[in-house]
């Protein structure tokens, strides 16, 4: 027997044994545990993770930052999408959606911070947890078809710059709308089944961190049903739209005008796309990981990186306005004067000073440079 062969034996041999011990090791390690007629005796790999720092100290500290900078800064954007901004157009109607949407989820972490911090012991009953589970993946994919909308109508602004406003305002709260309806209709799967399970071997009650086996058909038909409508093909539209404004912007560039005004909606949608990736990518990659697993009872021990990424998510509450700040001018001037109290007659009453004053040392100078001419022609 030459080498390559007695190498391919002990390589069949390792999988074999690494397969038998898995088959051994399975009902001890899968993610859902053993049902009993008080609860589920979660396996090892969970007893660890729910029992651990991350889950107990590392979660509720990003938690109480996403709510400590999510709160105020969202419910600041809401106000000035709303009573600041004058000119209303489709990208602040889907910002003003987006940060309500945040808003929304930012006022039930209190109550996600107060269950790890008390070890991971929900205490608040079956009808909170399903409200805070179904607020939780209703922001979720409220935000990523509301980034999703931005991506194409900074396209669209781009390509039609003269496009009529009104009726794309129409249009915008049209999509707006449709959007809230889709997404909470498609959170009612979530109250179907039980999202409080007692766990028996760790004396405590979880909301959607362990599911039920009798129950596991419909969180796991469900998310990856959500992961593929509510995440990939909205990824795909924001990519293709991407790529697509790169190339409409390649034929504008020449004009150094038009170009810097066109470089800065590029900016956004970068800068939306990549919040979009890091904050959503992980966080849905998992959840598609794990009930895929889960539905083929398989064993999954990624349970600590899972719970992880679905934390990681929620980031995206509190990253919001700070995109809105830093790439809208008019949004960054609204936010200064509402920290600095000024009202809207204020307002215009400093930007009609300011263009006069604009205008008449343009006056003195084009007044200045006739009279140079003037005299030089004598």
């Amino acid at each position: 027997m030459n080498y390559s062969t007695k190498l391919t034996v002990l390589v069949f041999c390792l999988i074999c044994a690494h397969l038998s011990t898995a088959d051994i090791e399975k009902d001890e390690r899968g993610f859902i545990g053993k049902e009993t007629p008080d609860g589920v005796a979660v396996s090892m790999t969970a007893m660890k993770t729910l029992d651990s720092p991350l889950t107990k100290v590392f979660l509720p500290i990003l938690y109480i930052i996403v709510f400590s900078v999510g709160l105020p800064t969202n419910a600041m954007a809401i106000w000035v999408f709303l009573f600041r901004t004058k000119k209303k157009h489709p990208a602040a109607i889907y910002m003003a959606n987006l940060a309500l949407s945040d808003l929304l989820f930012v006022i039930w972490i209190p109550l996600k911070i107060a269950y790890h911090l008390n070890g991971n012991d929900w205490i608040y009953g079956e009808g909170p947890c399903k409200v805070l589970i179904g607020f939780f993946y209703g922001n979720m994919y409220c935000s990523i078809l509301f980034i999703t909308c931005i991506s194409v109508q900074r396209y669209w602004a781009i390509v039609h710059p003269m496009s009529v406003q009104r009726r794309n305002n129409r249009i915008a709260i049209g999509i707006s709308v449709t959007v809230w309806a889709t997404v909470w209709l498609a959170t009612i799967p979530l109250y179907q089944y039980d999202q409080t399970v007692k766990v028996t071997n760790l004396g405590i009650v979880t909301c959607h961190d362990v599911t039920r086996p009798s129950q596991a058909k419909i969180p796991a038909g469900y998310f990856i049903t959500m992961g593929i409508v509510g995440f990939i093909i909205p990824s795909i539209v924001c990519i293709v739209a991407y790529i697509l404004m790169l190339r409409a912007l390649r034929t504008s560039m020449t004009d150094e005008t038009i170009g810097k005004k066109r470089r800065k909606a590029v900016v956004l949608i970068i800068t939306v796309l990549v919040l979009f990736l890091v904050c959503f990518a992980p966080s849905n990659v998992m959840l598609l990981v794990h009930y895929s697993l889960l539905l083929g009872d398989n064993v999954n021990n990624g349970y600590g990186f899972y719970i992880t990424t679905l934390c990681l998510a929620s980031l995206n509450s509190c990253l919001d306005p700070f995109v809105y700040y830093f790439i809208s001018e008019e949004f960054r001037d609204n936010v200064k004067n509402t920290l600095l109290c000024r009202s809207n007659r204020t307002v215009e009453r400093m930007r009609v000073s300011f263009s006069a004053l604009k205008y008449s040392k343009k006056s003195s100078t084009y007044t200045s440079e006739s009279g140079n001419t003037q005299s030089t022609s004598c």
